[in-house]
């Protein structure tokens, strides 16, 4: 390598390393390593569940040829039984399968009649169904999974995939930006001979690359600067029936309601500015996946959606069904917010009816709420659709949580990636949107009941209460808002509040007699099983600054003292200062530099 590693410094990170230039040529982002970990655990886990699918499928169809060679046989017999009305041309060879190749007279002599130099119909079969088994299993043998690393700047994260997850195929890393791809390029000479035999770095736009190799990879991977909206068309298309696609938006600021008409223009549905906006933000970007793989009869089924740090990342299997596309208008809904209090409600676009084997499509019926909020007399916003189907799968997040704890030493991000996935294995899977009970509180300006009366209160009530991963403060239940209010009307009745405005959302509220009594005795399932244990499931950052970084190429400046932190800032400046110096050093009367 004619590389001088005096202008480098070595990042490692699992079992990668790469050269970072002292210049920020190529974009490399240390708060993606809880990313990176999270993406790894997840293709681990697809890996052992794509087998055990193929193994499935293997034996269903073995079991097929199985019975179909059963029935063949059995229909030989009979037709052996029903008297022929025409004599066959050759009655030697009625009913058997002749030997392709002669039988020598010496192999012959043991055999004492005609029938030992055939074989009988039974015999054909079993040859025939052993021979088609095996030409089942060559033909459906299973490659191991192609990943393609869509946005690559630097190469660290194929260069992981390929050094850490066993089983995986090759690994192609894109980028159309040619100082990322030399970059690339040499890390992958760097990480030796593994990486070399299972990484390839390609100058192309991604775009036209997906568009290009469609149905060509088992593995997905979008993480772009920004907003993912422009390469979701193209990603959905490249992607294998069953294959996986991993997604990440880092513009917080749109979809959490920033610039509503910005969102609407890229991911086609309007947020909303509530507590649960970046739960909402993980819902919009599912919903802007399944219209764009809707458009060419496929769906997703997300397995993972987290929202860490400053961005949301979600993990979609995309499979291909004219039919089962269809039920895409029940999975998604529109959002109305009240402006007064915490209330919310969602409509379902679609809805269907079953009749015996038959499924009637119709839309949803509306609206579900009136124009003036029943609990405060205030108007409603309205958002979206937003996916309202389930964001994980259980089954996955079970799997994942076992593979990242056996294997605790190969994740840098052990410690938030276990509690990430603990707290999401602890989410209702049914109930889109949370509360937040210090919201709750600050509407009707009364101090708050602790998180584990208010869960004893609803759960005693008959319903469901859970936390969310993405608010320490949220709380996920299905029970519906007029409970919510009752629980904390019986609460301020225990907890007298000031006198306030007849008008305000909170006075409104309060002025209403609650119909349940609620019951704030500790109930049993008010912890849960992480929290009994106290285990950790919201962690600190585990330095200052942690965030997203400059952009690849950009100037450090004085104004990026709260993205870099002061000392890093300093340090870039006056090393330029030192190389400016160095390059105009005064000359003496010969013109030579002193």
């Amino acid at each position: 390598m004619t590389t001088d590693m005096n202008d480098y410094k070595i990042i490692k990170e699992g079992e990668a390393e790469i050269l970072m230039h002292a210049k920020n040529e190529v974009f490399y982002n240390k708060a993606q390593v809880n990313n990176r970990d999270m993406s790894i655990a997840v293709l681990r886990t697809f890996i052992s569940k794509r087998k055990e699918e193929h193994d499935a499928m293997l034996s269903k169809r073995i079991k097929g040829a199985h019975k179909v060679s059963e029935n063949n046989s059995s229909e030989s017999v009979m037709e052996e039984e029903v008297p022929q009305e025409t004599p066959p041309e050759d009655p030697k060879s009625n009913g058997e399968c002749k030997v392709e190749e002669e039988i020598s007279p010496e192999e012959a002599e043991p055999f004492s009649t005609m029938e030992g130099s055939v074989k009988t119909t039974e015999e054909c079969n079993t040859t025939e169904e052993q021979i088609n088994l095996t030409e089942v299993k060559a033909r459906k043998e299973l490659k191991p999974p192609r990943v393609l690393e869509a946005l690559s700047a630097s190469g660290l994260r194929a260069l992981r995939y390929a050094r850490e997850v066993e089983g995986i195929g090759q690994v192609v890393a894109l980028d159309n930006d040619t100082a990322s791809v030399e970059a690339c390029r040499r890390n992958i000479k760097f990480n030796g001979s593994v990486a070399v035999s299972k990484v390839e770095s390609h100058l192309a736009d991604a775009r036209v690359y997906m568009l290009t190799h469609p149905k060509e990879f088992d593995m997905v991977d979008l993480d772009p600067y920004g907003s993912p909206s422009v390469f979701l068309d193209s990603a959905v298309q490249s992607v294998v029936d069953g294959g996986m696609l991993m997604c990440t938006a880092t513009d917080m600021a749109v979809l959490c309601g920033g610039n509503g008409e910005v969102c609407y223009s890229k991911y086609g549905s309007y947020p909303l500015r509530g507590k649960y906006c970046h739960e909402m933000a993980l819902r919009i970007l599912l919903a802007s996946i399944e219209s764009h793989a809707n458009r060419y009869k496929r769906y997703i089924v997300p397995v993972l959606s987290v929202q860490m740090d400053f961005y949301v990342r979600v993990f979609v299997r995309i499979y291909s069904s004219a039919g089962a596309m269809k039920n895409t208008p029940l999975k998604l809904s529109y959002v109305y917010q009240c402006t007064g209090c915490d209330s919310f409600h969602l409509q379902p676009i679609g809805r269907s009816i079953s009749k015996n084997t038959s499924v009637r499509y119709l839309p949803g019926y509306g609206p579900v709420v009136p124009q003036a909020c029943t609990d405060c007399g205030k108007k409603f916003n309205m958002g979206g659709p937003i996916w309202s189907a389930p964001i994980h799968d259980q089954e996955w997040i079970a799997s994942m949580l076992a593979d990242v704890k056996s294997m605790k030493a190969s994740y840098p991000a052990y410690d938030r990636i276990s509690a990430v996935l603990t707290t999401v294995s602890e989410e209702l899977p049914d109930v889109p949107l949370f509360l937040s009970l210090h919201n709750l509180c600050a509407t009707l300006k009364c101090t708050s009941p602790s998180a584990i009366m208010f869960r004893s209160a609803v759960i005693n009530a008959g319903y469901r209460i859970t936390g969310t991963h993405v608010n320490p403060l949220g709380l996920k239940s299905d029970a519906p808002m007029d409970v919510i209010w009752d629980i904390m009307r019986c609460w301020v009745k225990t907890h007298p509040v000031k006198a306030q405005a007849e008008d305000l959302p909170g006075s409104v509220i309060l002025a209403k007699e609650p119909v349940l009594q609620a019951n704030f005795t500790r109930a049993v399932a008010s912890l849960s099983k992480a929290q009994a244990k106290k285990v950790a499931r919201f962690l600190p950052n585990p330095e200052r600054y942690w965030g997203p970084k400059l952009r690849a190429g950009r100037t450090i400046t004085s104004k990026h003292v709260s993205i870099l932190g002061e000392a890093a800032v300093n340090g870039v400046l006056n090393q330029e200062d030192n190389e400016e110096s160095k390059s105009k050093k005064p000359k003496t009367e010969d013109g030579i530099t002193s």
